[in-house]
């Protein structure tokens, strides 16, 4: 128990749970931007796969952590672009081409992996080392906690900030939630519907690889198969979890890091806690605040149907 009490008080538990909390905030706001167009993007884990493995191919092409950026981005785009061909131009189940991409990125990224290095061993890559913010870094208490983190942790904030403002205080955004309720609705007044659940979809995509791209340069700086580790997944239940709001999403995802963290440090500690319940954490914690919320929520009335113009 003392042990477990020196964890929880360490300011290094907190620093990784900011971490370990961006990936899946990451996904999280992207998924909130299509479920507010009406889109469940069950495709986020392929998304997350695709930058984690993007990411790591740029970095060690270019020898660049940033154009590493880029390529997983790009690469998450390009399987964003095939859900919205399938789920939005198509109207096909949005369920089910999510858990087709699913699968087909696991097994593209580890085949691509196994042809790029011959010999399968992924060599370590030029990351995103952590970064102390001149003059807040010094400040007790939180200055090592928050402003010592990697560049990608503060782009995720701005970018938290940026989707925020734009989703709820501009008309692309009051367009967009319009195509989640009522498409049409919105499309008599002259919303275009397909083309905006097509920038929402892209939007995702490029949030969710983003997300992957910090997995794999922001914290081991190489890729491994399936590294995304069901973070697409929990992604969603914390869009539900955070009521479909944007500021909503910081606690959630943190209540996700901090849990891991703890789970990952316990296990390296004599903390006398089973090896089984520490790995199940974070994973069980977050699935019992959702099924807390599940039935009390409102998702975007038209969450999750094709939209078909007449």
């Amino acid at each position: 128990m003392h042990a477990l009490l020196d964890i929880l008080t360490s300011g290094a538990l907190y620093a990784a749970g900011i971490r370990l909390a961006v990936p899946v905030f990451l996904a999280a706001l992207g998924e909130l931007v299509a479920e507010r167009g009406g889109l469940v993007n069950v495709g986020l884990e392929g998304m997350m796969l695709a930058g984690a493995f993007g990411g790591v191919l740029g970095s060690y092409l270019f020898d660049d952590p940033w154009l590493g950026v880029i390529t997983g981005v790009v690469l998450a785009v390009v399987v964003a672009a095939i859900q919205a061909g399938v789920a939005v131009s198509l109207a096909g189940d949005q369920i089910v081409t999510g858990i087709a991409l699913n699968i087909a990125v696991l097994g593209a990224t580890s085949f691509m992996a196994r042809t790029v290095w011959t010999d399968g061993n992924v060599p370590q890559v030029e990351g995103f080392d952590p970064w102390a913010v001149p003059g807040l870094s010094s400040l007790p208490g939180i200055g090592d906690v928050v402003f010592g983190q990697g560049a990608l942790v503060y782009l995720a904030a701005a970018l938290g900030a940026v989707l925020w403002w734009v989703l709820t205080r501009t008309d692309w955004g009051l367009r967009l939630r319009a195509c989640g309720e009522d498409p049409r609705a919105a499309d008599s007044l002259g919303i275009r519907v397909i083309a905006m659940r097509w920038q929402a979809t892209l939007i995702c995509g490029a949030l969710a690889g983003l997300g992957g791209v910090f997995i794999s340069l922001g914290d081991i700086f190489t890729f491994s198969d399936g590294m995304s580790g069901g973070r697409g997944f929990i992604a969603l239940a914390i869009v539900i979890i955070a009521r479909w709001s944007p500021s909503h999403l910081v606690p959630a995802a943190l209540l996700f890091g901090v849990c891991e963290a703890l789970a990952l440090r316990a296990q390296v500690t004599s903390a006398d806690l089973p090896y089984e319940l520490l790995l199940a954490l974070p994973y069980v914690l977050t699935l019992a605040v959702y099924a807390g919320l599940v039935g009390r929520t409102l998702p975007p009335a038209a969450l999750g149907r094709p939209y078909v113009r007449r």
